[in-house]
């Protein structure tokens, strides 16, 4: 018998997949959290009736204990195999029966489905199966998130499905599509129809929790934070790209008591952060249990704080990069004026103070303020009101002649709270 112990995600599912494929009755997968995969394994090795079963692990890490565990099996001669592709089960490697790979050598991301499939086709474990290449490659390029950059939409629209279907249905469904020789994956009528169903939703859940978004900062990053209970890969690139001043995303499952990070910026490792919280995962997606200390954190010391406002988006008059100087506010009335210097550099006024520090970008000076004050470009039904009120002329006026005007007095309306 082979025995697999995999993850609840897609990928997870994939490599359970290709287990039934590949080994048939032959095979049992126990679908597994970090929160029972170390209980669950470490009952299977104490249990003699396992001693001669194939052990395989993909897509998660046990824990120091367990590993050791792993170790003395492996010694007395019973099978072990751990397949990931998670850096921060890079360690795994120093060991016969470890093989953690992060990238293929063409530069390409991989995943566990990927790996585990390439291992039993290298064994002589299964045959190739043009189908089931295509499946794979689409779950590695959502675990991956490449299906982003590349557009290819049906690797988020599988995820997707596997949501939308129970996993016993959607395992069921796949090795019966995969089963034989197909030369090419696709989504059936049905599907198409209840995944365009599903992304309609999708969107409408996303602009819901954008503005449930809160803003701190946690161990010298700008966190996002958002109680989120689905589309979790899908909400937290969302947020990412809408608040790009933000390091990551943090959400927060209370039912689960889980977290998961995102973020779009390569020089910001979700991972290792998560390890602070021990979880782990990928460098721009990973998740952690959401514990007592990360409740107090990531609950507790942000309860109070409101959710940002998004940008104004259809302002006529005041507009992000104008030569005359943008406008923008926060919850605590506090007001700052990015503007144009003239010699390419930009400058902040805050509460009427201008900052010593010039910025060489519009994009710089406004990513200071939104993580330093937690500001939005006010809205023009806010801003143009109390403009014209400081300047002591009509809001018909200010309009006709916006540019003159600001280029002229907008020094009168760098007073603190009152612009």
């Amino acid at each position: 018998m082979v025995k697999l112990f995999t993850d609840i995600d897609l990928d997870g599912l994939g490599c359970g997949v290709i287990a039934k494929l590949a080994f048939g009755d032959q095979a049992r997968v126990y679908y597994c959290s970090y929160r029972n995969l170390n209980q669950r394994v470490e009952a299977f090795i104490g249990n003699p009736d396992n001693d001669k079963e194939e052990l395989f692990i993909t897509d998660l890490a046990v824990n120091e204990q367990v590993e050791k565990k792993l170790v003395n099996r492996f010694r007395e001669g019973k099978h072990v195999q751990v397949i990931d592709h998670h850096v921060t089960a890079m360690h795994f490697n120093k060991y016969p029966w470890g093989s953690v790979v992060a990238e293929y050598e063409s530069g390409k991301k991989t995943c566990a489905t990927s790996l585990f499939y390439d291992y039993l086709i290298k064994h002589n474990k299964m045959e190739r199966n043009k189908a089931l290449e295509d499946f794979i490659d689409l779950v590695r390029q959502y675990d991956t998130w490449e299906w982003d950059a590349n557009q290819n939409i049906a690797a988020k629209r599988l995820n997707d499905l596997f949501y939308i279907l129970n996993r016993e249905h959607f395992e069921e469904e796949m090795i019966k599509r995969l089963s034989g020789d197909h030369d090419t994956f696709s989504f059936t009528d049905t599907e198409t129809m209840i995944l365009d169903i599903e992304e309609n939703k999708i969107n409408r859940y996303i602009q819901s929790k954008s503005r449930q978004l809160v803003q701190t900062f946690v161990g010298g990053y700008c966190v996002g934070i958002v109680h989120a209970e689905q589309h979790l890969s899908e909400l937290g690139n969302a947020l990412n790209n809408l608040n790009p001043h933000l390091d990551m995303i943090a959400l927060l499952n209370m039912g689960t008591k889980k977290m998961g990070f995102r973020t779009i910026h390569d020089e910001v490792n979700v991972a290792q952060f998560a390890k602070e919280y021990g979880g782990g995962g990928h460098p721009k997606a990973s998740g952690a249990e959401l514990t007592k200390e990360a409740f107090r954190i990531f609950v507790v010391n942000v309860f109070d704080v409101l959710p940002l406002k998004p940008d104004a988006d259809r302002n006529e008059f005041n507009v992000k990069d104008s030569n005359v100087g943008s406008c923008y506010i926060n919850h605590a009335d506090e007001v700052s004026f990015i503007i144009p210097s003239g010699d390419g550099c930009y400058e902040i006024f805050h509460n009427g103070a201008k900052m010593e520090t010039a910025f060489s970008s519009f994009v710089e000076a406004e990513l200071f303020i939104k993580r330093n004050y937690a500001s939005w470009l006010r809205y023009d039904n806010d801003f143009l009101p109390k403009a014209a009120e400081l300047l002591g002329i009509s809001i018909a006026e200010l309009k006709e002649n916006y540019t003159e005007i600001l280029s002229s007095r907008l020094v009168d309306l760098l007073v603190p709270a009152k612009a």
